[in-house]
This record gives structure tokens, C-alpha cells and sequence, in this order.
């Protein structure tokens, strides 16, 4: 065993190397923020879409678009608003007078990165369109079936203010975010670089220091990261502990009406895995689940009417379960 994870951590060594170039190249641009880019590195290295809720100012667009620019990869960036339509996203038939036949115009979500900016000001047709490309990875177009490129990523940004004319994610399609981020205020020290980058007239050009070939072998990589058996155990046991708290010695049943799906398990044991690859790590440490749990789980919990009452969040909740579970 001991030989097995000398050998992956050679290999992850290797593999991981592109790492500090994306995040050297993305550092250039964004100050601090560094949650939020670690984050979307997870996103990238595990496969998993993500959703990123932040006040408008705090560079969510700015570090998607700067993640891609760094990348040899494809890039669309869709504003979603309320009259945007389903063939706007996947594409439509085009109809040729010439020949009087049908042919397909594809749409911006045949790309690698999709940036899906305020995703819930769009209507559930078209979020119902997004969802299915979302899971399938691939679109439909009258009665084709396109399948979608590899590597192939949806971050979504929403603002948690201005809801008028909004309309709330459907808890099916947000389940399908592997996470879900919460962007914060800088600090005053960033603010206050961020003022002086900003208004000084430099232009930074981000350099491309990666490619989809050299991310789909970090992935493959990152999967052969050991995680022992007690972690996984333990995985189990914080989603179980959303679902049947009282079995865990949490007081919390009358809070939570919906616990975690079993894609919570899945995800969690993914992006431990990735947030070890980017630590250089060639294996999970429980730590790694604890750090990462709240990004997955706090989407998945439905709180209950009582939750609301004494303005309990589900972030809240996720910390009771955390503190409450045994480590291995």
C-alpha cells in the first residue's frame, strides 16, 4: 500500500504542476479571492459545475473569464435574462429556401467553460434546457441529439439581492452543482490593492499556460488519490447525519425537512480527492472532507419552517453536523 501511494504522489507531482501556473497567471488579475479561485480549480479537476452567489462587484464574472483565458480552451459567456429563449442557449433549426431543408445552428453552450450569468433571471424553459446539458452533457435540437465537448463546465453566477423578476432555481437542477459557493468582501488591505491595480490604466494579459488535454489527465490522475475506507465511512455518515440527525445525537430534526442526496456522497468523496491534488496530496485526509463539505451540502439542505423562524442558515446547520460527526 505504502509503495501504491509513493508511486500516485509521483504521479500527482508530475500532474499537478499546472496548478501553480493557472494560479500565478489568474493572481496577475484578481486580487485575493482566493476561496473562490481554489474552488473553481476543484470544479475543474473533479468535473463538477458551479454555482457562485456573491454581491455584484466581487469579480465572479471577472475570475470565470480570467480562468479561461488561461486556458487553451473554449469560452461563452450567456447573460441569462427574462426573455431569453431555449434555442438561444442550445441552438435551433434553420430552415434553407434554397434546398427546402432543415439545418442545425448550434448554440453558445457548445463550448468548453459556460459562464451562465445570472442564471435565475432566466424562465424554467430555458434553465430546463441548461439542466439537461448540465447532466447529460449533451443538448437536443429537434429530434437530434448533439453531445457536448469534453471538458465541458457550467459556472453559474447569481446575486442574492434584487430578487424582483427572478425566477428561483428548481432544487432538481440545483442539486446538479457539484458546488456552491459564497463570494465574501475583500479585505481592506485587497480593497485596497484592488483600487490601485484597477484605476493605474495596465492592461494585464493573461497568459494560456494550460490545455483540456493536460486537465483531463490531471483528472485521471486525481482519481487514483487514496482515500481510505474510515474517510469514506465518514463521508456517509455526514450526509446520513443531514437526513437522520437524531441517529448522530443532533438535535436538528425539527430543522431540516430535506437532508443531502446521495450525489452529496459523491461529490464530497470527488472534491476531497481534488482538493488533495492541488495540495499535492495523494491522499484524502478527513480534513479535506471538512474544509470542502460546506460547498457541497449547503444547497442540498432543505431547512425547515422553524429553521427560517430563528433565522438559522444552512451553513449553521452543516456546522452543528460537522462538530457532531466522529472523525475517523
Amino acid at each position: 500500500m505504502q509503495q501504491e501511494i509513493t508511486e500516485i504522489q509521483e504521479l500527482i507531482k508530475q500532474k499537478s504542476a499546472f496548478v501553480t501556473r493557472l494560479t500565478g497567471e489568474i493572481s496577475q488579475v484578481i486580487v485575493g479571492q482566493k476561496y473562490l479561485i481554489d474552488r473553481l480549480l476543484i470544479g475543474l479537476l473533479a468535473d463538477g459545475h458551479i454555482l457562485i452567489e456573491g454581491v455584484p462587484g466581487l469579480a465572479k464574472t471577472l475570475s470565470v473569464k480570467t480562468l479561461s483565458d488561461a486556458i487553451q480552451t473554449g469560452f461563452q459567456r450567456i447573460q441569462f435574462t427574462p426573455d431569453l429563449l431555449p434555442g438561444d442557449l442550445v441552438g435551433t433549426l434553420i430552415y434553407n429556401v434554397k434546398d427546402g431543408k432543415f439545418s442545425v445552428r448550434k448554440g453558445p453552450i457548445f463550448s468548453n467553460l459556460i459562464l451562465a450569468d445570472e442564471i435565475n433571471r432566466a424562465p424554467a424553459k430555458v434553465q430546463s434546457a441548461l439542466l439537461e446539458a448540465m447532466q447529460e452533457r449533451q443538448v437536443t435540437i429537434g429530434d437530434e441529439t448533439f453531445k457536448l465537448p469534453n471538458p465541458f463546465l457550467v459556472l453559474a453566477t447569481q446575486n442574492p439581492i434584487e430578487q424582483e423578476g427572478t425566477y428561483p432555481l428548481p432544487e432538481a437542477q440545483v442539486d446538479r452543482f457539484m458546488l456552491k459557493l459564497k463570494v465574501t468582501y475583500p479585505t481592506p488591505d485587497e480593497e485596497l490593492l484592488i483600487q490601485e491595480r484597477m484605476t493605474s490604466g495596465a492592461v494585464v494579459k493573461v497568459g494560456k499556460v494550460t490545455t483540456p488535454a493536460e486537465i483531463l489527465e490531471a483528472r485521471s490522475a486525481m482519481k487514483q488519490i487514496y482515500i481510505d475506507d474510515k474517510v469514506k465511512k465518514y463521508i456517509v455518515d455526514i450526509v446520513c447525519a443531514t437526513r437522520e440527525p437524531k441517529k448522530y445525537g443532533l438535535d436538528l430534526e425539527d430543522l431540516i425537512n430535506y437532508g443531502a442526496s446521495p450525489r452529496a456522497s459523491i461529490y464530497l468523496n470527488l472534491a476531497a480527492k481534488a482538493h488533495a491534488f492541488i495540495r499535492g496530496r495523494a491522499y484524502v485526509t478527513p480534513d479535506d472532507v471538512k474544509i470542502i463539505g460546506p460547498d457541497v451540502l449547503r444547497h442540498r439542505i432543505i431547512l425547515s419552517y422553524e429553521a427560517e423562524a430563528e433565522e438559522l442558515t444552512s451553513d449553521e446547520i452543516i456546522a452543528k453536523i460537522f462538530n457532531g460527526v466522529e472523525v475517523p
